[in-house]
Parts: C-alpha cells; sequence; structure tokens
C-alpha cells in the first residue's frame, strides 16, 4: 500500500515542504531510502524500527520503498524520523483515518522508545505548512510554542509516537496549542538585565553610544583595559528602538534555524546581542558549513555584533565581514546551492590603544616599544575601519565618580531621545526602500541631506587641516553630524553639531598613535 505524508526541509530562514511516498509491498524484505537523503536520513530506518516494535506495532516483514520528493533536493537531519514512521505505519494499514495524513505537516526525531526529541526550525516550518494550506502541524512540545506563534494553522505539541497514531483514532486527544503572540511579545519587551544608570561616569561615552544608537552607527572603543569598554558596549541595546513584530519575526527565523532558541519560547522580543571569542573562524563568523548555517553576523540581525579586543581576531575574519557590513546581509554559496542570511547589525568594537594598554593613559605610562602601537593599530585594515563612524576615546573613572551616590540617566530616557531621532529619519527616507537611517546613506544621499552652510563649511575644513584628518573622515562626520541635529531636532546641521562629530574621528588623525 502507498501512502503519503507530508514533513519540511530548512533552507537558509525558509522551509520547503517534502512530500515522504511510503510503499509497503510484496517481496525480499529490504528497505529503501530514496529522494537524496543524507546519512542521518539513511540511519532512521533502525531507529523508526525500534520504536514501532517498542510500541507494540509490526514491523512489515516485506519490500519498503521511502521517497522523498523532491528528490534533487538534499535531505538532512533527523527531524524526518517522524513521518516516515507514520507512514510506514500507513502504509501497513496500521493506522486509522491515513487518508487524512494530507492534511498535515510533522516533524521529529524518534527515541528508540517512540519518544520525540526537538528540531530546528520550527518557526519557518509553520510559515510554510500554513502557506500550502495545511490544517495543522505536529511538532516536538519543545518547540510547540514556537511554531504556535502562526496563526490559522492548528500546531499540536507531541511528545511520543502514539500521541500521533492517538490523534488520527480520536481527534480530540489532541488540542492544539494556543499563543497570545502580541501581548507576550510586548509584555517581555521590558525586561532588561542591564541598565545605563547603573554606569558611573563616563557621560561622553554614554552620549557617543547614544548617538551610535540613534543613526545606526558602526562604533569603535579604545581604552585602556578596566574603562569600562564592555560595560557600556552590553548596554546598548538597552537604548535601541523596541523590536517590531516583522523584525522579531526575522530574527526569531534565524535563531530558529540555528538552533539558538530556548525551550518552549516564542518570539525573540529583545535585540540580539552578539559577543564571540576573537578566536572565531571565517564560517563561524559569517556563517557556512557543509549544511549552511547561520552565523554571528546574522544572529546579530536587528541587533548588536560586539567584537571585543577587535585586534586580536584574525585579520581574514574580520575582512570577510566587509561586504556584509554594506549589503546587510550574506550569501553563502554551494555548487549547487546558493543560500541567503539577513546580517543587518551594528558594529560595536572596543580594543586597547597598544600591546600593553596604556598608551595615553592618564596616570600610568605606556612601557611598548617605538612603532609597537602604530603596529597594533595597523591588526586593523583601513577598510573596515573605513565602515565604522565614530572612534571613541574611553578613559578611566576616577574615584570620586565611582563613589558618588548619584544614579546616572536611565536606559528608558536615553531610549526616549533615541526613537524620537529614528521617527525623524523614518521619515526623511520613507521614499527610499530598505533606508531607514543615517548610516546607511551612499555619497550621492549624502550631499542632498548633509547640507552644511558657510560657517560649518570653515570649521570643517580648519579641522580637517589642523588635525590632519584623512578624506574619508568627511562623509563620516557629515553622517554623525546628521544624527547629532536629529537627536537635537533641527532640521539644519548646525557649526556645533559638526564640531561633536569631528571629535569621534580619533583614529583619523594623522599621528595618533605617534
Amino acid at each position: 500500500m502507498l501512502v503519503k505524508t507530508f514533513g519540511s526541509a530548512v533552507y537558509g530562514v525558509d522551509a520547503i515542504t517534502i512530500t515522504i511516498e511510503v510503499n509497503v509491498s510484496g517481496g525480499d524484505l529490504k528497505y529503501y531510502i530514496v529522494g537524496l537523503p543524507d546519512n542521518a536520513v539513511k540511519e532512521s530506518l533502525q531507529r523508526i524500527e525500534s520504536a514501532i516494535k517498542t510500541n507494540r506495532f509490526t514491523w512489515p516483514r516485506t519490500k519498503i520503498v521511502v521517497n522523498m520528493a523532491p528528490a534533487d533536493i538534499k535531505k538532512s537531519g533527523s527531524a524526518f524520523d517522524l513521518p516516515i514512521a507514520i507512514g510506514v505505519l500507513g502504509a501497513s494499514e496500521q493506522l486509522e483515518n491515513s487518508e487524512k495524513l494530507s492534511d498535515y505537516v510533522m516533524m521529529g526525531e524518534l527515541s528508540l522508545d517512540g519518544t520525540i526529541a526537538p528540531i530546528k526550525g520550527a518557526l519557518p516550518i509553520a510559515i510554510q505548512a500554513r502557506k500550502e494550506g495545511f490544517k495543522g502541524l505536529f511538532v516536538p512540545t519543545e518547540n510547540a510554542r514556537e511554531a504556535g506563534m502562526v496563526n490559522n494553522l492548528k500546531v499540536f505539541a507531541v511528545k511520543h509516537l502514539n500521541d500521533v497514531v492517538n490523534y488520527f483514532k480520536d481527534e480530540n486527544s489532541l488540542q492544539p496549542i494556543v499563543v497570545n503572540t502580541r501581548d507576550e511579545f510586548f509584555n517581555s519587551q521590558q525586561d532588561a538585565e542591564f541598565d545605563f544608570s547603573d554606569v558611573k561616569g563616563q557621560e561622553n561615552i554614554k552620549r557617543a553610544l547614544e548617538i551610535a544608537a540613534a543613526g545606526g552607527h558602526n562604533a569603535i572603543l579604545i581604552g585602556p583595559p578596566g574603562a569600562g569598554k564592555t560595560m557600556l558596549a552590553k548596554r546598548l541595546p538597552t537604548i535601541l528602538p523596541p523590536l517590531s513584530l516583522q523584525e522579531a519575526l526575522e530574527t526569531t527565523k534565524i535563531h530558529s534555524v540555528a538552533g539558538k532558541l530556548p525551550e518552549n519560547s516564542t518570539l525573540v522580543s529583545k535585540r540580539p546581542f552578539r559577543s564571540p571569542h576573537h578566536t572565531v573562524s571565517d564560517v563561524a563568523l559569517v556563517g557556512g558549513g557543509g549544511i549552511p548555517q547561520p552565523g554571528e553576523i546574522s544572529l546579530a540581525h536587528n541587533g548588536v555584533l560586539f567584537l571585543d579586543e577587535l585586534p586580536e581576531f584574525k585579520r581574514t575574519v574580520l575582512e570577510v565581514m566587509r561586504q556584509p557590513m554594506e549589503e546587510r546581509r550574506v550569501t553563502i554559496s554551494r555548487a549547487k546551492v546558493a543560500i541567503d542570511f539577513p546580517s543587518n547589525f551594528m558594529l560595536i568594537a572596543s580594543m586597547n590603544p597598544c600591546p600593553c594598554g596604556f598608551f595615553n593613559h592618564p596616570v600610568k605610562e605606556c612601557t611598548c616599544p617605538a612603532g609597537s602601537v602604530q603596529k597594533y593599530l595597523n591588526k586593523i585594515s583601513g577598510p573596515l575601519l573605513d565602515r565604522i563612524d565614530l572612534h571613541v576615546e574611553v578613559t578611566p573613572v576616577d574615584f570620586n565618580e565611582l563613589s558618588e551616590v548619584k544614579i546616572g540617566e536611565s536606559s528608558a530616557t536615553i531610549r526616549e531621545r533615541v526613537i524620537q531621532a529614528r521617527d525623524i529619519q523614518t521619515q526623511r527616507y520613507k521614499d527610499f526602500e530598505g533606508l531607514y537611517a543615517n548610516a546607511q546613506i551612499n555619497s550621492k544621499q549624502l550631499r542632498e541631506i548633509c547640507v552644511i552652510d558657510k560657517i560649518g563649511e570653515a570649521l570643517l575644513k580648519k579641522a580637517m587641516e589642523r588635525l590632519n584628518l584623512s578624506a574619508r573622515a568627511y562623509d563620516r562626520i557629515l553622517k554623525v553630524s546628521r544624527t547629532i541635529a536629529d537627536l537635537a531636532a533641527s532640521e539644519n546641521i548646525k557649526p556645533e553639531h559638526l564640531a561633536e562629530a569631528i571629535q569621534y574621528r580619533s583614529l583619523d588623525r594623522e599621528g595618533w598613535a605617534g
């Protein structure tokens, strides 16, 4: 007898429905799985046989052929165990109402006793199932709330093979999961582990990060050990505008495909903050592998990628970020497939100013030999620095500021100003597709949007001559000054906005490193 069940394969951040045809027919005792399965899928028959026998069903002692269509797409992973097992039971006439199988998608890895283990990519699978008009979806209990966010689709949480079998006997044996996505999403947005009110002193660094958040600018913090660079960077997501539902859905899909969502979770409600170690590989950072998976830059989509001790990262690792930073997506190409992963993130980096860490320190003396400071900075390429708008020098906090009882400005207060500045930019760029922040404007748009008066021109010219700023600093200063003007709700860029922007170009100053 021939029976069709339906599963799903995840490619990139989207899913493709897979038709699983199981034919149990007369002949020698042989098992075949065809349709480009990988080893994990080929091994499934041993797990499925054990699960079926353990639960007192009969394993057919005849020829079994399992075809997975479309046959030209590689099927990988163990999540096809459940639809294959149900297909075998249906084809051997041990499943009641097997004609209803065409209404459902099912995915899950089977243990030898029939217990169903969690899977990756439940959210894109549910989205695709609804799109193709399926009535329901069976997923492991741990993934049910994630898949349950998709409306107009019945999502059933199953712990065991028998749960699915019993449902086809009696549809009342399982109730669909109900998730109030909007309420859960907006309620969970309010919780924050970190807050800028915890930071003592460092008012100029807070201001720089506020500007970075308001304009979507990349920033680098340069300062000695213990000055608070990491602490400040960790608090940046708390002043970014809240995720919209659409952004949350995009972010959740990426984390779902990567298997990074906690059990029983729903939408990712807070902006991601990813901080990979400096030993990270190229593939781990940008994504890839035999079965392409999202890397750190995609897991930071709609959030912050923090690279601590930037010069310690391998140069090749840093260079592969350059194109994704410009295009806000990364394409992983293989011989037969090319997969796009979104990677729209803010880059925040930190570094010591020299190998010993005390160059330009107000108290401690730098012990590095001549030329080593410049050599240390040269580990970061010019093209990468060219994509970083704000260079911020972080100085140590003195005792008086540390011992102050006064509580600093909260993240919520700063966030309000950031949101107001972003609203101005949203209106400004409403006619530009894919453009929503000052940091993203190109050279042509820069000339139209970042117009300065004669006084501002003279100030910028004088600053570039006196500080020996490089040519690449010019555009960055204009973009940052436009954001500072937006924070001040000013229609025009004023000289004071330019003056503040100029001070955020430390690494462009000729002779900065001696």
